[in-house]
């Protein structure tokens, strides 16, 4: 409750705390067509002059557990699709993908499985993208909007050839952790491999990711570590995310490449590289090549944490 206390002239400082309310506080986001944000506000009252009052943005998190069962069971899709011009087909280009997990926090590399098999005439080029997807409910109406965040290219495959991708990285940049429980605002994230193809539509598949707060634990202590240090950066919360003149594309639609290079964002180029990744992966790699992909749930994130709030002075 208010509680009121006469100041004498001077400096007055009063550090405090206090415990955030129990139920779950979705994260603080600000996006494209709206935002969560969340303030802590001070007043002094004044006689015979009017009250004076200062507020200042307090920064929620909302933890994801990425060690969770249903983050931690791996992401497979399979694709293949015919490649002709009217009444001449040259053959199918065949894609399958997987991931190790469909939850990952920022700074950590995914590593991608894949294999491409191109029985057209056509030289293909695979790549692999993550996407954002926001979804603003209000009124009854529904508005998306949809940016790619981060992407890696592949070597160019010639007719009649194949090739693997044996855990080829895609590094996440800062971006705002998943918000799936929101009833005014959801951020959900997609890991798309997809094969361009000269004088045709791409062949995608898309699967499922959730970004997180707590990192993997299910490794050796010394990558543990430099996950860790990369859910230390929150930078994500000062992110601004970029303006697009088009509205962007549907999940369900294959875009041209002209489209998707304008929905990069203004982040730096990912590396393409198959080094070291930031967290290894299993040694042994089921096969998964058209096999059908595993059914998931959601999961409710942990608790709120105890926000530390700055003391707040007057001058009286």
């Amino acid at each position: 409750g208010e509680e009121s206390l006469v100041l004498l002239d001077g400096r007055h400082e009063f550090p405090f705390s206090f415990q955030l309310p129990q139920e779950p506080l979705v994260t603080s986001f600000t996006g494209k067509y709206g935002s969560i944000q969340y303030y802590v506000k001070a007043i002094l009252e004044r006689p015979a002059a009017p009250d004076q009052s200062v507020q200042t943005e307090l920064q929620v998190i909302s933890h994801i557990d990425v060690n969770s069962p249903a983050l931690l069971t791996p992401v497979l899709r399979s694709q293949e699709k015919m490649v002709g011009c009217w009444f001449f087909t040259s053959g199918p280009v065949s894609l399958s993908a997987k991931i190790e997990r469909k939850g990952y926090c920022n700074g950590e590399a995914i590593p991608i499985y894949a294999e491409i098999e191109n029985c057209s005439s056509r030289l293909v080029v695979p790549k692999a993208a993550i996407f954002q997807t926001q979804t603003y409910l209000a009124s009854g109406k529904t508005k998306t909007f949809r940016q790619m965040v981060a992407n890696v290219r592949g070597n160019h495959i010639a007719s009649g050839s194949t090739d693997t991708w044996n855990g080829k990285t895609l590094k996440i940049p800062p971006v705002s952790p998943s918000i799936l429980d929101c009833c005014i605002i959801r951020v959900e994230y997609s890991l798309a491999v997809y094969i361009h193809i000269p004088g045709a539509k791409k062949l995608m598949i898309e699967m499922p990711l959730v970004i997180g707060t707590i990192p993997c634990i299910g490794f050796s202590s010394r990558n543990s570590s430099i996950t860790s240090q990369f859910s230390m950066d929150m930078s994500w919360l000062a992110l601004t995310l970029p303006e697009h003149p088009e509205a962007p594309p549907n999940y369900a639609d294959v875009v041209s490449e002209e489209e998707f290079s304008r929905h990069v964002p203004a982040y730096p180029p990912p590396i393409d590289c198959e080094e070291q990744l930031c967290c290894p992966v299993f040694a042994y790699i089921q096969e998964f090549r058209f096999q059908p992909p595993p059914l998931y749930s959601e999961v409710d994130p942990h608790p709120t944490d105890v926000e530390e709030i700055q003391p707040v002075s007057f001058m009286l």
